[in-house]
């Protein structure tokens, strides 16, 4: 089942996609797609309504982000094999955790704004975890019956300010718009194997990350039960578990995002994104002239 969230931001229903790919309206039937609709239960109910019976929605409608008022976003750092060997760190004898503000979440096709005196904004391509239900101290081997289901992160990243500015990391990810999520949220049962899916992600149509989560130092499994010993994950948590290689500071030279700059990305089973990057100064005017910013 593929759940989504379509409509004015701020103001999402809730929906599903059809066999067909259209969407269908669930507003009838619940509120969102928020922690308390991702018990296994009420999942179990959604999956036996026919979306015939459901209205379409209008082709075009804009998507939100496929999680609606999450609590909790946690990110885990270098924990892809060939990216960490592309950017000359050691491979993490734990897992690196960080939060992205919950306030930087939003829709997978929604604008990427460059935040205030940004230089070094960069791209990266993530597999996000939602979680179910509550987790705390789950073993390993029962960790994915925790799981909701899973969806394309871009984890938007400004290098100066996560990396030169002192402190942690989380003062370079949380910025505004620093996290799309979607285009909807997959259930377990559509994806054969989660630690096997193709990623990528394109800059002006230029291919510049390729990958696949079989690369991942730490699997969804050990991530969900590592997290859960230092934290009490709760239904609607996102972990967005890291990247392939191929992000902008990587590179020789390093290269980010500009003003105009359009960014497609993608995961195998869970769906593609496209943002435009847009200049702080610009997105400002919009929101003056009271014009539309996704």
């Amino acid at each position: 089942m593929k759940l989504v969230r379509w409509g004015e931001n701020g103001a999402e229903k809730p929906g599903l996609v059809d066999g067909s790919g259209a969407i269908r309206d669930l507003s009838g039937l619940i509120h969102d797609i928020t922690g308390p609709t991702l018990a296994a239960d009420t999942l179990a109910n959604l999956r036996r309504i026919d979306p015939a019976t459901l209205p379409e929605v209008p082709a075009g409608t804009r998507l939100g982000p496929c999680v609606g008022h999450v609590r909790n976003f946690i990110a885990i750092g270098l924990n892809y094999a060939d990216h960490a060997a592309e950017t000359g760190a050691a491979i993490p004898a734990e897992p690196i955790l960080f939060n992205k503000a919950p306030s930087c979440i939003v829709g997978p096709n929604d604008d990427v704004i460059l935040p205030k005196g940004s230089a070094k904004t960069d791209w990266e391509v993530e597999l996000a975890i939602v979680i179910g239900k509550r987790a705390s101290y789950v073993h390993a081997n029962e960790a994915l019956d925790y799981v909701a289901g899973y969806c394309v992160c871009h984890d938007v990243s400004e290098r100066e300010f996560q990396l030169e500015r002192g402190g942690t990391w989380t003062k370079g990810k949380g910025c505004p718009t620093f996290g799309p999520l979607g285009p909807w949220l997959v259930t377990p049962d559509e994806i054969a194997d989660v630690q096997n899916l193709g990623m990528w992600l394109d800059v002006n149509g230029e291919r510049m990350q390729t990958g696949s989560t079989r690369t991942m130092i730490f699997d969804c499994r050990q991530i969900v039960s590592y997290l859960s010993h230092f934290m009490l994950l709760e239904p609607g948590d996102v972990i967005t578990t890291g990247t392939p290689p191929g992000v902008g500071m990587g590179m020789k030279p390093a290269r980010f995002l500009k003003a105009g700059d359009v960014v497609t990305l993608g995961i195998e089973s869970l769906g593609e994104q496209r943002q435009t990057v847009v200049a702080f100064d610009d997105w400002t005017a919009k929101v003056s002239a009271g014009q539309p910013t996704n």
